[in-house]
């Protein structure tokens, strides 16, 4: 009889940590199941879900780029945040073959904010820069947990017509990703009591991709400075700030914190994470 699986889809699929993530809890909790790296291309899609909802073993899968919004008309059902959101990273199968969307982008995202967003606070603000599909998810999360949002992209429409489609109630700010880039004499006033996050939702730094240009001026003291980008780990974002003297927020955190909720609808059971993701960081930057 043939163990259930998992698999993560995307184009490309081969940089995916996502089967090392899995395949390491699999084996830490001796289950007999599997979890895999699918390639499907933007035309294939359909054709793929069409033939996984017929097999009775397939349990689900992770959405990576650029499917994260295709996905969506192909489904049987969405859940409330996914639809929120407007994408979908997580496919899950029901007994019948039937379909269902979730998003654990933002509880994966959140995650590591969870002991600073238990405080309470006069103020919190978010500076965020990107408008793509994870910047969407971030929006969401950081919106419903009472945050003012400054949103960076190179189109600044785009990113006020995202704050208004997300949270359409806030008060939240558009700029142009320039306004970060050059150095501000700005005097930030006492931010005792505040929470203030840097947030990179932006494929900016990662390998490949132009560097990320935030002066850290920007930053007001105390902030917490989170990149989400995962190649490569510590991104220059993160060492600057972290020479700076500001606490920082790696993507691996996000990644696995994501993965965790999306094992759960998987498999049925939590994933073993007593050691605080030690080991399993250890293996994925090895």
């Amino acid at each position: 009889m043939s163990a259930p699986y998992a698999e993560v889809i995307g184009d490309p699929i081969a940089q995916s940590k996502s089967p090392a993530i899995h395949g390491y809890w699999i084996g830490r909790l001796g289950l007999a199941a599997d979890y895999r790296a699918c390639h499907v291309t933007a035309d294939q899609l359909a054709d793929y879900l069409a033939a996984r909802r017929a097999d009775p073993h397939w349990r689900g899968c992770n959405v990576t780029m650029p499917h994260k919004q295709a996905v969506m008309p192909l489904l049987d059902r969405l859940d409330p945040l996914a639809e929120r959101v407007g994408a979908v990273n997580t496919v899950v199968r029901g007994e019948q073959g039937e379909l269902a969307g979730y998003n654990t982008d933002v509880p994966g995202f959140l995650e590591p904010l969870r002991p600073l967003l238990a405080k309470q606070h006069l103020f919190r603000m978010a500076r965020i820069i990107g408008t793509g599909g994870a910047a969407r998810a971030i929006v969401v999360a950081l919106a419903a947990e009472g945050l003012v949002l400054v949103l960076a992209g190179r189109d600044p429409a785009k990113a006020r017509a995202l704050l208004d489609t997300l949270d359409p109630g806030g008060e939240h700010h558009a700029v142009d990703l320039a306004h970060f880039a050059d150095p501000t004499d700005f005097a930030f006033d006492d931010r005792a009591g505040c929470l203030d996050l840097i947030v990179n939702a932006s494929p900016l730094g990662m390998g490949g991709q132009p560097p990320l240009l935030f002066d850290l001026s920007h930053a007001p003291p105390g902030s917490v400075v989170y990149d989400i980008v995962t190649h490569p780990l510590d991104t220059p974002l993160l060492q600057a700030a972290r020479a700076a003297g500001f606490r920082t927020i790696d993507g691996l955190s996000m990644l696995i914190g994501q993965a965790a909720v999306a094992f759960e609808h998987f498999f049925g059971q939590l994933p073993p994470r007593d050691d605080d993701d030690a080991a399993l960081r250890a293996l994925l930057t090895a």
